[in-house]
């Protein structure tokens, strides 16, 4: 074939046989290009949408390291600084109480219709492994594999890789360099807004990264600085509805509970009366949450005066590991609103 014929043919290849040709459009994060080429609609634009599918990770032999036996009294805190684990409560569940937990949390979402996945496997000794919120951020389109700021907890990252590819999620990013970022800091206000918490798990490079793959989708990021030695954001902020957050104000820079404000979303305010860890609740629908037992009838009749729906599951033993129901559980999918 001629040097002419070999162009026309590539000319009719690529530009006249529509399923042969190059196109950008649409793009990867639309829900028919996600089905087609990764099986399902991956990924989330909000944190309030009714849930489809969520990744926990029931504690399990992880947990073998602990030893109540070890102390750690300058840092007040079980634990074992050669192997390189604490726990810092002032006392070790059984593991059998954390398991019953968490299987009450997982048969709770799994009443609500949300299909539930287990990471595969587990990272060794990584005792916080249990709080799959942290190693992973969902977007739209995918997932963001974080880098742990914890060291005790970093290396969870490679299981829930692992379990990602496994389910066929694409992972946009990989955090790397001196990036440090873990999930419970991050969070949706909107389908066009998030924020970050830096603190002492989050720094400005970890932010950053994350936000070069929101900007790409038009997401504004929001940065903010947490409150002292405070570890994430979803230990005082959770949103609850499109227009409707709670918040522990105490655990927020005022800026930011201004701009909740100038963005039109009311706030419920935890006291320092209230149970601390009611923050740290799941919404797995608009207004509908998972809560843990022991919210006050303050917070309760705030709930109901919003037209708020909540299930309270016993929670404590989870507790005492470090995280609630919302750092056990990254939903995968939820619908948009």
């Amino acid at each position: 074939m001629t040097e002419t014929g070999e162009s026309t043919a590539h000319w009719i290849y690529n530009q006249t046989v529509k399923m042969f040709a190059a196109g950008a459009t649409p793009e990867f994060e639309t829900a028919d290009e996600l089905e087609r080429y990764w099986g399902r609609a991956w990924g989330i634009d909000n944190d309030v949408g009714r849930m489809r599918a969520v990744l926990v990770h029931r504690p399990g032999d992880e947990m073998k390291i602990v030893d109540p036996k070890k102390r750690i009294p300058e840092i007040g805190s079980f634990g074992d600084l050669e192997e390189g684990w604490y726990f810092q409560s002032d006392r070790v569940p059984p593991l059998a109480q954390m398991q019953a937990q968490h299987d009450g949390l997982v048969k709770a979402l799994e009443a609500e219709g949300v299909e539930v996945v287990h990471v595969e496997g587990h990272a060794g000794k990584r005792l916080k492994s249990c709080y799959t919120r942290d190693p992973l951020i969902m977007v739209k389109g995918g997932a963001i594999v974080c880098r742990m700021g914890a060291r005790i907890r970093r290396g969870e990252e490679l299981a829930i890789t692992r379990t990602l590819a496994q389910l066929g999620v694409p992972i946009l990013r990989t955090l790397s360099g001196s990036a440090l970022m873990e999930g419970g800091s991050f969070a949706w206000i909107n389908p066009k807004t998030a924020v970050i918490g830096c603190g002492i798990r989050v720094n400005r490079e970890g932010a950053a990264q994350v936000g070069e793959v929101l900007k790409r989708q038009g997401v504004e990021l929001l940065v903010i600085d947490l409150v002292g030695y405070d570890i994430h954001i979803d230990g005082a902020f959770l949103m609850v509805d499109r227009d409707l957050a709670l918040i522990n104000p105490a655990g927020l820079p005022y800026s930011f509970i201004e701009e909740l404000k100038a963005r039109h979303i009311q706030t419920i305010e935890v006291a320092p009366s209230d149970y601390e860890w009611i923050v740290n609740s799941l919404a797995v629908a608009p207004r509908r949450l998972l809560i843990p037992e022991g919210g006050s009838d303050r917070i309760l009749d705030e709930f109901a005066r919003h037209k708020v729906a909540w299930k309270a599951l016993p929670y404590d033993a989870m507790h005492l590991n470090g995280g609630g129901i919302h750092c056990s559980t990254t939903p995968l999918i939820r619908d948009p609103y």
